[in-house]
Formats: structure tokens, C-alpha cells, sequence
């Protein structure tokens, strides 16, 4: 005869794992939600490996891989030569032999001698081969300005890559959402361009890291308002909130929706949210001119144009190069432009 234990005699070691409570959320920076999307898809997956320049013993020039070398072995983590081509060239070839690379371009910038093999083969072998054969890259990208750094440390170069069919394109605005984001792009079976808000990387906030929630290519609604709709994406989420709360002090009552996801563009989610509020914003921090906040506007302009109040505005930097970094705050985009992008829309009794 079997024994049948009951409830009250059960060990604790046999308790369910499901009946555990989840842990409460903790401070934790976007740099170190990243290190541990990292370690975790590291620890998942045995095909899964991560190099760069300097991302190895080093832990990478913002720390974002430390610990990962001495933890995995320098056979899963290890440092490349300066040759960012190299980098991507050899990310394609062992994804076409069944790993998982992630590749690091330490800023930027210093992606564009690479930007052949990103093109010409990344983007473009799945569709080359009828679908033989899958890409699972990722290209983990520091991007954008709000540290002080000089040119070719501060590009915004997230059109490039969305002008590229065949990539996805993701930005998170959150420490969770690198998290999730991070860990929904590793397990993606195309190529990832992953672009990392480096004035982000020491921003906190508490939370539980978990892959739960949306999916990598859906926006998500970060600020619920009935006035005008404000999107952002990347180190513009959190200045977009900021600027949503000051507006409340002018009885705007504004929606923060952040994109998460530039390609492929989840029309469902802004579409609803600017028929509903008939006003948008859009933020970014690149130049203005063929920037990708023109095909968000246009996008919306065809879906929702019946629906809109007022033509759709753009605050974005302006149309140069980076400036050097006693400059850049007139550059990059705040709450007073955004704050004066949202009075210029047509508000009842305005003659505008």
C-alpha cells in the first residue's frame, strides 16, 4: 500500500513552487536589469554567447556585462578586436551554425563600419534562403545623448535600422522593460537591433525583473490622459512623463504611450490613442529632418485623420551634428519644448 501524505506532514521542500510568493519589487538601475537579462538568457541557454569590445573582464564601457566573463567563461563572454564589422560578420556566421550571439557596438556610432554586414546580410539572409535559415542575432547598441559625451558618442541612429526591412528595432524606457525586453530579443528568432538609452543606464526604479508582460513588438501605455497623446521612445520616455506631469498644471490632461518597439510599429495601440485624444506629440532626440518620428506622424495622419484636432507635432533635436556637451542640453529635447509643442496644438478659442 502506497502512503499518503497529508498537507499538515508535508515538508517544505515539497511545496509547490507555484504556492511561493513572488518577490516584492527591489531598486534596480537599467544597467544592472540588463546584466541580468544577460546572466539569465546565459544561464537558459547553452547556445548563447555575448562579446564586444571590452566586455569581457573589463564588464564593458558602461559595466553593463560585469561579472558575466568570470561567472560563464570566457568561451560565452570574451572580448573582440576593434573591428566592429568583424564583430557582426562573425555573430552571422555562428548564427547560421546554430548559436545565439549577442554583440556589443560600444557606442553608437562606432556601429557604422558594420552597418554592410547589418544590411546586406543580417537583415536580408532569412528572406535570401526562403526561410532555411534564421538569424537569431542581437546587436546590443548604447545610443543617444545626455551624458556629456562628444560626437561619435551620442548618435540617435535608430532610422537607419528601421529603414531596414528584415531588422527589428526595440528601445526600452524603463529598467523592467530592459529586463523584458532584453529577454524577449535573445529569444527572438530574427535579428534584433537593440538599442540601449545610455542617459538611462543609472535611472532606478522598483521592480520585480520578469519576461511577463507585452510583447516585444507591441507600445505600451505608460500614462493614461484624455487631451493629446505624447510618445516617446528610449531616454525620452521618462522625460515625456515628466512633461506629461507639468502639463497637468495647465489642466492638460496628456497620455504617455512608449513605443517600445520602433519595427515593427504596433499601429493598433497609438492608433487608438490618438483617436481617442484627436492630439499627438511625438519626442525623440535625433535630428528632426527624416527622422523616425516623421513616420509615426504620417502613419497616424492616414489612420487617424479624421479624428485629429490639430496637425500632429514633432520635438526632436535639431538638424546638425551632436554639439559638444556644454551644449547638448539646448539640443536635446525637455519638458518647456515639449510643454510648448503641446500649447501650440489647436485648443478651443485658439486662433492657432
Amino acid at each position: 500500500m502506497t502512503a499518503v501524505m497529508s498537507p499538515a506532514s508535508a515538508s517544505p521542500a515539497s511545496a509547490s513552487p507555484a504556492s511561493a510568493a513572488p518577490p516584492p519589487p527591489a531598486p534596480v538601475t537599467m544597467a544592472a536589469a540588463l546584466n541580468q537579462a544577460l546572466a539569465d538568457s546565459l544561464a537558459a541557454d547553452d547556445r548563447v554567447v555575448v562579446f564586444g569590445e571590452d566586455v569581457g573582464p573589463l564588464g564593458g564601457v558602461f559595466r553593463v556585462t560585469d561579472g558575466l566573463a568570470r561567472r560563464f567563461g570566457s568561451d560565452r563572454v570574451f572580448d573582440t578586436p576593434l573591428a566592429e564589422s568583424a564583430i557582426v560578420g562573425t555573430a552571422i556566421g555562428m548564427a547560421m551554425n546554430g548559436l545565439v550571439p549577442v554583440v556589443e557596438m560600444q557606442f553608437d556610432a562606432f556601429a557604422y563600419p558594420a552597418f554592410e554586414q547589418v544590411t546586406s546580410h543580417l537583415a536580408k539572409l532569412r528572406n535570401r534562403t526562403r526561410g532555411r535559415l534564421a538569424l537569431p542575432v542581437v546587436i546590443r547598441i548604447p545610443f543617444g545623448g545626455g551624458i556629456g559625451g562628444v560626437e561619435h558618442h551620442s548618435d540617435s541612429s535608430e532610422a537607419y535600422y528601421t529603414h531596414t526591412p528584415g531588422l527589428r528595432v526595440v528601445t526600452p524606457g524603463t529598467p523592467a522593460d530592459a529586463y523584458r525586453l532584453l529577454r524577449q530579443a535573445i529569444g527572438c528568432p530574427d535579428p534584433v537591433v537593440f538599442l540601449e538609452p545610455k542617459r538611462r543606464y543609472w535611472s532606478k526604479e522598483s521592480a520585480v525583473l520578469t519576461t511577463d508582460g507585452p510583447p516585444i513588438d507591441r507600445a505600451v501605455v505608460r500614462r493614461p490622459g484624455r487631451d493629446v497623446t505624447l510618445i516617446a521612445y528610449g531616454g525620452m520616455v521618462a522625460t515625456a512623463l515628466e512633461a506629461a506631469e507639468a502639463a497637468a498644471e495647465e489642466d492638460w490632461d496628456v497620455e504617455v504611450v512608449d513605443l517600445r518597439s520602433l519595427s515593427p510599429f504596433d499601429d493598433q495601440t497609438l492608433t487608438e490613442s490618438v483617436c481617442r485624444t484627436g492630439r499627438a506629440v511625438i519626442v525623440h532626440e535625433a535630428a528632426g529632418f527624416g527622422g523616425y518620428g516623421a513616420e509615426v506622424a504620417a502613419r497616424l495622419t492616414e489612420q487617424c485623420f479624421h479624428y485629429l484636432e490639430a496637425p500632429i507635432l514633432r520635438v526632436t533635436g535639431f538638424d546638425i551634428p551632436y554639439p559638444p556637451p556644454h551644449l547638448e542640453r539646448f539640443h536635446l529635447p525637455n519638458t518647456d519644448r515639449i510643454l510648448d509643442a503641446i500649447a501650440r496644438l489647436q485648443w478651443d478659442g485658439d486662433n492657432a
